[in-house]
């Protein structure tokens, strides 16, 4: 005799989905969204000159937590066997088996087709790169096993964010555009050379490719502060080209002074405040010089209201 499942005995594919729930963001870090989501919003309210409508804003946030958790989940599943050798990371959700390759690959199936329809809602140039786009956040990820040019690969990856939601706006790519991306492609650079250092040893062992490991721990954290000195460069060029109002500069002065104080905080001998400036750092960067430039594009259509 065979029992018939019940749904006391067989749970639904939903109640373990949502019993899941809490591991898929923890996974996924959904809070160093604001490492390039504010730079996509900065790209957005620029392209725009204001506010874009809540049309664009809803797609491009759609568009954008969806090719990041891509990404992120895709960086999970191709790394997860370094993952689960390497002592900082062999706690992750794949290596101790909470969540299985095959749930992973759903989720990044799911992620690509939400993103592609969030980027056709926008415009035709935005479908028409959005599988550019998702196939190079997926790809990234495979760049550590061939060049140590991975990080500036990384860069890039986040880079993709204020560039794709001027095109969401405009339909067009402009230059302004290319020099925020640079911009944000340079201070992602950097902060992912700076930490990468705390995997040098690791690295080394497994044949792991990377900038600290080709140039050492000393020579990579001068790249790493030429390249956010670039992206300082880049950010002041963006608001002279564009005719920010002096609340912008306010804003990239603070940049400036956390770029200088994040790069401050790190040694050659001494990486053990990689973790403060990796994430508290580079989230404040970039939301404080989005709230700027908001404020710099309020003034200059009310000068009163500032």
């Amino acid at each position: 005799m065979t029992t018939q499942p019940t749904a006391h005995t067989v749970p639904s594919a939903a109640r373990r989905i949502a019993g899941k729930a809490p591991l898929y963001l923890s996974s996924i870090r959904i809070w160093e969204s604001l490492f390039a989501l504010p730079f996509a919003y900065m790209g957005m309210v620029l392209a725009a000159q204001g506010w874009p409508g809540w049309r664009a804003f809803i797609w491009i946030t759609v568009a954008m937590f969806s090719v990041r958790t891509l990404g992120m989940f895709a960086n999970r599943l191709v790394h997860r066997k370094e993952d689960a050798a390497n002592p900082r990371t062999k706690d992750r959700h794949l290596p101790r088996g909470l969540l299985q390759p095959m749930e992973v690959l759903v989720i990044m199936g799911v992620c690509a087709v939400v993103f592609l329809v969030a980027a056709s809602q926008l415009n035709r140039l935005a479908a028409i790169l959005a599988p550019v786009a998702a196939a190079y956040v997926v790809l990234y990820s495979y760049a550590k096993y061939y060049t140590w040019g991975c990080n500036f690969i990384l860069g890039w990856a986040l880079a993709i964010a204020p560039a794709g939601a001027w095109i969401g706006v405009t339909g067009r790519l402009e230059l302004p555009a290319v020099l925020l991306s640079f911009a944000v492609a340079c201070w992602a650079g950097g902060f992912d050379i700076i930490y990468s250092c705390t995997d040098y040893d690791f690295d080394k062992q497994y044949g792991v490719h990377s900038v600290p490991r080709r140039f050492g721990i000393a020579g990579a954290l001068w790249i790493a502060r030429s390249l956010h000195l670039l992206a300082a460069l880049a950010l002041l060029g963006l608001g002279l080209w564009m005719g920010l109002g002096t609340l912008y500069y306010v804003g990239w002065t603070i940049a400036v002074a956390l770029l200088v104080y994040e790069n401050s905080l790190v040694k050659p001998r001494d990486l053990s405040r990689v973790g403060i400036a990796f994430f508290r750092v580079n989230s404040y960067i970039s939301v404080q010089l989005l709230f700027f430039t908001i404020l710099s594009l309020v003034e200059a259509v009310n000068p009163r209201v500032m």
